[in-house]
């Protein structure tokens, strides 16, 4: 059986000049459409963390899947921390820049109680903007980060530096 990182080395797909020109976008949607190697990559994205975190929270979008799966497969619950204008009620805010940009998170604080451990889940760890805001949203709400876990990290970009919590990566590149 393929490890999880092999299997994102072959089903990745690099589109250059997407969604700008100069940027290097790394698709792992075919990644999601392969049962057996969404089944692995959560795996590998929970595995580091045993039962360190309560709840799985996915960042907008693509997070979204990876963070459902790896719920599904623990058993646990999980967050939305989408982009703003996108969830009812109240919400906390937090601005962010990345890449090729800025904008801004926002996730529901009423959900869960003070406390609560947070892992943390995204496709790919680039500038660290995005995995940063996530980070202080958490603690803003109260709850405990775990950490974070991301299947692909551009390691040329440095956002491991911007980030002050594990960060667990199944490929990096």
């Amino acid at each position: 059986m393929s490890s999880a990182a092999d299997l994102l080395r072959a089903l990745m797909r690099e589109t250059p000049d997407f969604p700008e020109p100069g940027v290097l976008f790394r698709d792992l949607t075919p990644v999601l459409a392969d049962g057996v190697a969404l089944a692995a990559l959560a795996d590998e994205l929970a595995a580091p963390f045993g039962d360190a975190y309560d709840v799985v929270a996915g960042l907008e979008a693509r997070g979204f899947p990876l963070a459902a799966a790896i719920a599904a497969r623990t058993g646990r619950g999980m967050l939305l921390v989408r982009k703003a204008g996108k969830l009812p009620g109240p919400v906390l805010s937090e601005d962010y820049g990345l890449e090729y940009g800025t904008d801004v998170l926002e996730l529901r604080a009423d959900l869960l109680p003070a406390g609560t451990r947070v892992l943390v889940v995204d496709d790919v760890l680039a500038t660290g903007g995005t995995v940063a805001a996530a980070h202080r949203l958490i603690r803003a709400a109260g709850w405990t980060l775990a950490g974070t876990a991301v299947a692909l990290e551009l390691a040329e970009l440095g956002g491991r530096a911007r980030v002050d919590a594990t960060i667990h990566a199944v490929l990096t590149v």
